[in-house]
C-alpha cells in the first residue's frame, strides 16, 4: 500500500536542537516569568516534570491539557488555573527568544513543501506536552506556518503521548487514515520509530539522533531530508 500521509516529529527533527540546551533555556525563561506569581523555580520545574509524566501515563479519559492542569492544581491549588493566561502571554513573548537556542535547517521546510507537492498529507506529530500557542511558534521557527499542516498535536487536542501507540492510533483515527498509509519521520528511536508497531512505515532523521536505549538502528531507513524525499519516491 502506498502512503497517503507523512507524520513529522518537531523537536530534533523539523527543528534541530540539543534537547538539554533547549530545556535549560525554556525553563530558565519560564521560571523567570512566573516568579512574580510566587512560584519557587526548583519546585515549579519539579512540578512541571511530574505533570509531564502524568501526561505520558494518560489513559485517554481526558486531554493531556486536562491531565496537566489537574496535576498542577493538586500541587498549587485550584487558584493556579487562573495563571493559564500568564502562561499564554509567556509563550507569545519570552518563549520566542528560545528560538535562538535551536538550530535551523532550511531543508526541513523545503522537504515538507515538496512532500505536499507530491500530493501527500502532512501532520506534525510532536509529543503533545505544549499548548497550541507554543507548538505553533515552534512550527514557525522551522520556517513553516501551522496552516500548512492538516493537524499538529498539542495538549489541547491529544489524549495520549509518545511512546504510547495509542498516540499514533488517535492521529490516524482522527484523520481517517490507516496506519499502513502513514510514514512517521522522527529523530527519536524510542518515541518515533515505535510507530512501526502500529503498522506505520518509519524514517529516521539522524542529524539530532536520540537513541537512549542503544537500539540497533541499521534496519531503519534513515538520513537527511534529501534522503527522506528519495525514500518517499520509492514508496
Amino acid at each position: 500500500m502506498s502512503i497517503k500521509a507523512v507524520l513529522f516529529d518537531l523537536d530534533g527533527t523539523l527543528l534541530p536542537m540539543d534537547q538539554e540546551i533547549f530545556t535549560k533555556s525554556y525553563f530558565g525563561k519560564l521560571t523567570a516569568r512566573m516568579a512574580h506569581l510566587g512560584y519557587e523555580p526548583r519546585h515549579f520545574i519539579k512540578t512541571i516534570w511530574e505533570c509531564t509524566a502524568q501526561m505520558v501515563a494518560n489513559d485517554g479519559s481526558r486531554t493531556n491539557g486536562e491531565v496537566f492542569w489537574d496535576g498542577f492544581c493538586r500541587v498549587y491549588g485550584e487558584g493556579a488555573r487562573a495563571h493559564d493566561a500568564e502562561l499564554d502571554r509567556f509563550y507569545r513573548t519570552d518563549f520566542q527568544a528560545v528560538k535562538e537556542d535551536c538550530g535551523y535547517d532550511p531543508d526541513a521546510a523545503r522537504a515538507v513543501r515538496a512532500i505536499k507537492e507530491r500530493g501527500l498529507r502532512v501532520i506534525v506529530a510532536t509529543n503533545p506536552f505544549f499548548p497550541n500557542v507554543a507548538t505553533e511558534s515552534r512550527i514557525r521557527w522551522v520556517g513553516l506556518e501551522p496552516e500548512e499542516f492538516e493537524l499538529y498535536t498539542t495538549y489541547e487536542n491529544s489524549r495520549f503521548s509518545k511512546p504510547n501507540l495509542d498516540y499514533y492510533r488517535e492521529i490516524t483515527e482522527k484523520q481517517g487514515l490507516k496506519p499502513e498509509e502513514c510514514l512517521m519521520v522522527g529523530n527519536d528511536v524510542d518515541e518515533d520509530m515505535i510507530a512501526e508497531g502500529l503498522g506505520m512505515k518509519t524514517f529516521l532523521i539522524t542529524a539530532c539522533l536520540l537513541n537512549k536505549s542503544g537500539k540497533d538502528i541499521s534496519a531503519y531507513p534513515q538520513g537527511n531530508f534529501a534522503d527522506l524525499l528519495d525514500y518517499i519516491d520509492t514508496l
